[in-house]
């Protein structure tokens, strides 16, 4: 979901089904690709609980209401301040 070359779309089917997925190109190295690929949707679930990925504005159609999912920016944990420690020497001034 980080990769922004690899979107990942939720889709919401009109029974309640949700699918999380993304579009696999054509691989001709492996001969392996042009599908849709689905992710574990209670791991994706989650992560959207925890707001760690967020959803776009929906399109809807009949059927299936679809999102983009991008992952949500955390900011930085503060670093603590620490106060330099002073050794014996540093303590101890010379005249």
């Amino acid at each position: 979901m980080s990769d922004p070359r690899t979107p990942v779309f939720l889709t919401v089917h009109a029974d309640g089904r949700r699918r999380y997925s993304y579009w696999q190109p054509f691989d001709p190295d492996t001969g392996r690709g042009s599908c849709y690929v689905a992710l574990p949707t209670a791991a994706c679930d989650a992560l959207h609980h925890a707001a760690r990925i967020s959803l776009g504005e929906p399109v809807v159609d009949p059927a299936r209401t679809t999102y983009r999912v991008r992952p949500v920016r955390t900011p930085a944990a503060p670093v603590p301040s620490v106060r330099p420690v002073r050794t014996v020497s540093q303590r101890v001034r010379v005249a």
